[in-house]
């Protein structure tokens, strides 16, 4: 099974790189959030952008609208372009094709996370290192990495469940369009803010005794049931036959 999940893999992140215009993917989409969470973003935000803890927000969503914006055209996507019979008329298993779906855009939406992660960082040490080099604190790093692979995960579970079922890309898309335009705005213009608002916000989260570290642990946990639950839904749900009539 592992070799079919491996196909299916390569197919997806073959479109997407190749085939996918706009931000749906493609090296549109790659340089366009390369650049702003790389690039933009931290130099509007400084140092901060790696030492706070707020970082983490950014990274936590980062990796949902990634693969929220390509997971809606796994299956829904296939059944437009009339290709979905032909997938499913092949040897592969259905769980090679659910996995190898699910498993494309989720190393689409969490490698290109982690690209921004060392971009930003980069891009922090150039602009206000002042000789000295500047890093994520350890659980900062850790919550990054762990994190923004459980969310890119939960995508794609949820948007999966959702493709199987839409008729059409933009049905499902719709879905997580609300999402998308509620979580996006605030993150983004947060470090828009002004300096000394920022610096005040900083103070009062400072002040505030908060176990970062228990809440981040709670946060994981919670994400792994909640990602067991929606996987565990979606294999039971996925069935050749009822793909194809719907």
């Amino acid at each position: 099974m592992i070799e079919d999940v491996i196909t299916i893999i390569w197919k997806e992140i073959r479109e997407l790189l190749l085939h996918r215009g706009r931000f749906r993917g493609g090296w549109t989409g790659l340089l366009f959030f390369a650049a702003i969470f790389g690039i933009f973003m931290p130099l509007q935000s400084g140092a901060d952008w790696i030492k706070s803890p707020i970082g983490l927000l950014y990274w936590a969503w980062v990796p949902f609208l990634l693969v929220s914006g390509v997971v809606a055209d796994s299956f829904a996507g296939e059944r437009e372009r009339h290709t979905l019979e032909t997938l499913l008329a092949s040897c592969l298993s259905d769980r090679a094709i659910l996995f190898g779906k699910m498993a494309a855009s989720i190393l689409y939406g969490w490698g290109l996370t982690m690209t921004c992660v060392v971009l930003g960082l980069i891009t922090t040490n150039i602009a206000y290192a002042k000789g000295h080099l500047l890093f994520y604190p350890a659980m900062i790093g850790i919550g990054i990495v762990v994190l923004s692979f459980l969310i890119a995960t939960l995508s794609s579970a949820l948007g999966v469940l959702v493709s199987l079922r839409a008729s059409t890309v933009r049905q499902a898309q719709q879905t997580f369009s609300i999402a998308f335009f509620v979580l996006f705005i605030p993150l983004f213009l947060i470090p828009m803010l002004p300096e000394t608002w920022r610096i005040k916000m900083l103070t009062v989260l400072s002040g505030i005794n908060i176990n970062y570290q228990a809440i981040l642990i709670l946060v994981v946990t919670l994400l792994i049931i909640l990602n067991i639950a929606i996987i565990s839904i979606a294999m039971a749900r996925f069935r050749r036959t009822r793909l194809i009539f719907v």
